[in-house]
């Protein structure tokens, strides 16, 4: 997963792209990415890191311009090489650099064609790489000095017929706009929004719409699938439907995890599905065990306190902070190795005993993937004395592997594959353990206000909605995920960067 920004504004935007990014940070932690354009040139910086490592008082004085995207990344095929950092850059034509969220599941066709047929010659290993230079051939292929917003859709509609999976993009035309779409599917998140200067108007394209809210913009709306927006450099805003079938099926795992909760995606809080998540877990909790002995409520911080909060509300049971989080460790889903994950688990938690000694303890997560995260916290609530220690999962269990943007693991790593609540629940060494039920999750995130008919919840239920993932292609995605893979290409990059700097 990642996080894409794109500004076309009034006077310098580096500022505004950098403030966007750190509130994006949650969805990249592991490269960060500025290019702006003024006058015609553009001007990069890209590196592995956090976006505070990244950018500093030098780099940012170089990015000039009041036109610019940016890009948080998580690698979603192992590596974390400094190569594959976006934005992305091809010269021809115009000079168009782009940022990407998703993953395309043809990637390996479309690599063939654009040497074969577009002549065109990719660097990296990234699909992002894959998906500019398809955008950009398709707009050569109208053969204009100067693009118009016309060419732009057009260009746009080509790449919805060649490219499949799940993708939400940000491109800068050098000297002409930005350009933001969404695949037919409207998987991945993008939504944007406009403010008003003493100058004039400003337009933000980006992945969540809490960093329009934090740089003071006002939420227009949500990309629709196939959908795209093209903002000129002079602020002149087109919106077009370049796709001819469109579905709105986005990816449920937004809401259950990778989201800020003070976000709202495709017209739905993400908070308020959290608390519904929280109600609906009460609900079960209630029918299977109406008689419970729940002391006391605790969330693992921090995507499941919302829906901690509201489950002990339903329940009327005391709901406390017993963990205290490290909030300087990443992520562990996506860490290489378990020795790496046991470890920073520990670094990252760590528990307040008299919220446990004697009590039974419902702990509430948002998910469980390998189980890893879930055993050692566990084992931590028993050393702080818990009598019984009951696991909740806001979400039902994982049992398939995402294909559309977010680096989880390849099947075999996930714990409840192929096993029953059961066999998950003595291996993470739970008294009692409870997922939440897919029906359950899909009304909580889309019976709000605004209705979502359908999701993308192939995590679940191994329903991939863009229609071409088989077993030969998990097999191969399972191949460049798993942990020994990940391991010795994170190796390798570490020894091309130091060789290179």
């Amino acid at each position: 997963m990642c996080g894409i920004v794109g500004i076309v504004g009034k006077s310098n935007v580096n500022q505004a792209l950098y403030d966007a990014l750190t509130v994006l940070q949650h969805r990249g932690q592991d490269a960060a990415g500025i290019v702006t354009s003024h006058n015609g040139r553009l001007f990069l910086r890209k590196d592995n890191g956090l976006v505070r490592d990244v950018f500093h008082q030098r780099h940012m004085q170089r990015l000039v311009g009041h036109m610019g995207i940016g890009h948080v990344r998580y690698p979603t095929a192992g590596s974390s090489t400094s190569a594959e950092a976006q934005p992305f850059y091809v010269n021809s034509p115009y000079g168009i650099t782009l940022a990407h969220n998703g993953n395309l599941t043809n990637v390996e066709q479309l690599a063939k064609e654009i040497y074969e047929s577009d002549l065109r010659h990719v660097n990296t290993n990234s699909d992002s790489e894959v998906l500019l230079n398809v955008f950009a051939h398709e707009l050569a292929q109208r053969g204009k000095l100067q693009p118009t917003e016309e060419d732009v859709f057009a260009a746009v509609t080509d790449v919805h017929n060649r490219c499949v999976g799940g993708y939400a993009v940000v491109a800068m035309v050098t000297g002409y706009g930005i350009v933001g779409f969404r695949d037919p599917h409207g998987i991945r998140p993008i939504v944007f929004g406009q403010r008003h200067t003493d100058e004039g108007v400003e337009y933000m394209i980006a992945s969540e719409s809490v960093s329009l809210d934090v740089l003071g913009f006002t939420l227009i709306r949500d990309l629709a699938p196939g959908e795209a927006v093209y903002i000129t450099e002079d602020g002149k805003l087109h919106t077009r439907q370049c796709a001819t079938n469109p579905s709105l099926t986005p990816c449920i795992f937004e809401h259950v995890y990778l989201a800020r909760p003070d976000s709202i995606i495709d017209g739905v809080s993400v908070y308020k599905a959290r608390l519904r998540m929280g109600e609906k877990l009460a609900e079960k909790i209630l029918r299977e065990r109406p008689e419970h002995d729940i002391d006391v409520v605790i969330p693992i911080p921090d995507t499941s306190r919302t829906a901690a909060l509201e489950l002990a509300n339903h329940l009327g049971v005391k709901f406390r902070e017993g963990f205290v989080k490290n909030r300087y460790i990443g992520r562990t889903f996506i860490m290489p190795g378990q020795a790496a994950r046991k470890k920073s688990v520990r670094q990252k938690l760590n528990a307040i005993e008299l919220e446990f000694r004697g009590k039974n303890v419902m702990l509430v997560d948002d998910s469980i993937v390998r189980g890893t995260t879930c055993k050692q916290i566990i084992q931590m609530a028993r050393e702080a004395g818990a009598k019984n220690v009951y696991f909740c999962s806001a979400a039902p269990a994982v049992r398939y592997p995402n294909v559309y943007g977010i680096d989880m693991p390849s099947a075999h790593e996930l714990i409840a594959h192929n096993r029953s609540t059961q066999d998950v629940a003595d291996l993470i060494g739970a008294d009692w353990l409870i997922y939440q039920d897919l029906p359950d999750l899909i009304e909580a995130v889309g019976g709000g206000k605004i209705k979502i008919e359908k999701f993308d919840c192939a995590v679940f239920d191994g329903q991939y909605v863009t229609g071409d993932v088989d077993e030969a292609y998990l097999n191969k995605i399972e191949q460049a995920r798993n942990d020994a893979s990940k391991v010795k290409t994170q190796a390798v990059s570490a020894i091309i960067d130091l060789y290179n700097n």
